[in-house]
């Protein structure tokens, strides 16, 4: 049945994307307002799709912030990616700079608005996406990164990327980790039911030294990792 239920959700969501990739790109060029409502339409229907046709319910504990902070999130599956609209109003997220090329999604992506991460680029890297971070988060625009660069399996609890505490510095602004536990239902090939968990953590203030913030942000994005 996973495997069954698994090619029944990906017909369904990627036909659907598609649809939301055009009709998100078009709105774009009315007003962002109408940009937004689409590209949450997207995740919204995502939700739909997994809730639905693989049994995947997503519930929060917490309260996901507003603008005016960095969301330091666990990564286990594009379950979590996809699913930042639905969470947050407009987020602007951290993807990597090959996820922006991809035909279709990638344009749509830069105009919704998004900080893209260029990896082996150094100093001049760093500073291009904290310019255009802090131009988002001027908007009141909540900013969300998955610090640990890459998704990471179920139960592993790798070092943040240490671009992260970069990030941190260079914006000053404060951090709400958020705990994510989708890996061990949302697999990259047969999904399974079940009940994903998503746990707001308490606010971090900005400032910190950099030991100090990594190991807050890796432990209370670990609080579900077991």
């Amino acid at each position: 049945m996973d495997v069954v239920r698994s090619l029944l959700f990906y017909v369904t969501f990627y036909l659907g994307t598609i649809f939301f990739v055009i009709v998100t790109g078009l709105a774009s060029f009315v007003n962002e307002e109408l940009m937004r409502r689409t590209a949450r339409g997207w995740s919204l229907y995502h939700r739909l799709c997994a809730r639905w046709l693989l049994g995947i319910r997503v519930v929060v504990e917490g309260e996901m912030p507003g603008g005016g902070v960095l969301v330091a999130m666990k990564h286990e599956s594009f379950y979590e990616a996809i699913d930042l609209p639905a969470q947050m109003r407009h987020p602007a997220p951290f993807p990597k700079a090959e996820l922006t090329e991809l035909p279709g999604w990638g344009w749509a992506a830069r105009r919704y608005g998004a900080v893209v991460v260029e990896r082996g680029e150094g100093a001049r890297a760093l500073r291009k996406m904290i310019s255009s971070a802090r131009g988002f988060a001027a908007k009141g625009r909540t900013l969300a990164i998955f610090p640990e660069g890459t998704r990471v399996p179920t139960g592993q609890r790798p070092p943040l990327q240490s671009g992260f505490a970069g990030v941190y510095k260079l914006l000053g602004l404060p951090v709400v980790p958020v705990a994510v536990n989708s890996g061990r239902l949302y697999h990259r090939r047969w999904k399974k039911p079940g009940t994903i968990t998503v746990r707001v953590g308490e606010r971090i203030e900005p400032g910190l030294p950099r030991e100090e913030i990594e190991a807050r942000v890796l432990a209370a994005i670990n609080v579900l990792n077991v």
